[in-house]
């Protein structure tokens, strides 16, 4: 164990978080013990349950910090091009999960059915559908439920895609999000004033 330094509460919760999530990146979920977590980060393991009750705890704030992450890194912005906006966006989110590949399939296979990271999930998915439709170029004021209902159907057409190519890499990463671009654009093309090429 490498010699334990002397961190502030906060510094000392961001040290456990990056620990944490390199961890949790590299290894099955099941496979990642607190006990490997206190080791790899030099403290104790009591110290480690003081900040963090539970291994599900310490997953559960490596994924809210993620998503916090994905957001503040997803630009959405009305004077870009849709086009860009989307590609930004996917790359972005297909960089955290090809990097990440055991902490997304956690999320959405072993613990698909735990309240607490599904409501992480679902806050940044609905923060993103927000967003987008704060930039599209709607044909018309009254399309922006329909076009609201599209987004979400949309964000989780992606996630469910996304989690399945990641175990089965049946395509490209090109060819995935230039299909899910594609799906979006499609199903927009009736509600928007004016929608880009899809090449």
């Amino acid at each position: 164990m490498p010699p334990r330094q002397r961190l502030s509460p906060t510094d000392r919760r961001a040290q456990l978080l990056a620990v944490a999530a390199q961890l949790f990146a590299a290894r099955p979920y099941d496979d990642v013990l607190m006990e490997d977590v206190a080791k790899e980060a030099g403290v104790s393991r009591a110290l480690l349950y003081r900040h963090f009750p539970s291994k599900h705890a310490l997953f559960a704030a490596v994924y809210q910090q993620a998503a916090d992450q994905l957001l503040a890194d997803t630009r959405l912005d009305a004077a870009d091009s849709l086009m860009d906006q989307l590609v930004q966006g996917m790359d972005v989110h297909l960089d955290y999960f090809t990097t990440h590949r055991n902490a997304v399939l956690a999320a959405n296979r072993v613990l698909a059915g735990d309240p607490v990271i599904q409501s992480i999930m679902s806050k940044e998915l609905d923060a993103l559908r927000a967003r987008l439709l704060g930039v599209l170029p709607l044909a018309e004021d009254s399309a922006r439920e329909a076009v609201s209902a599209v987004l979400k159907s949309w964000l989780v057409f992606v996630q469910v895609l996304c989690v399945d190519w990641l175990s089965d890499e049946s395509c490209t990463r090109t060819q995935l999000r230039d299909t899910c671009i594609g799906a979006l654009l499609g199903a927009l093309k009736p509600l928007l004033a004016d929608t880009p090429p899809s090449e």
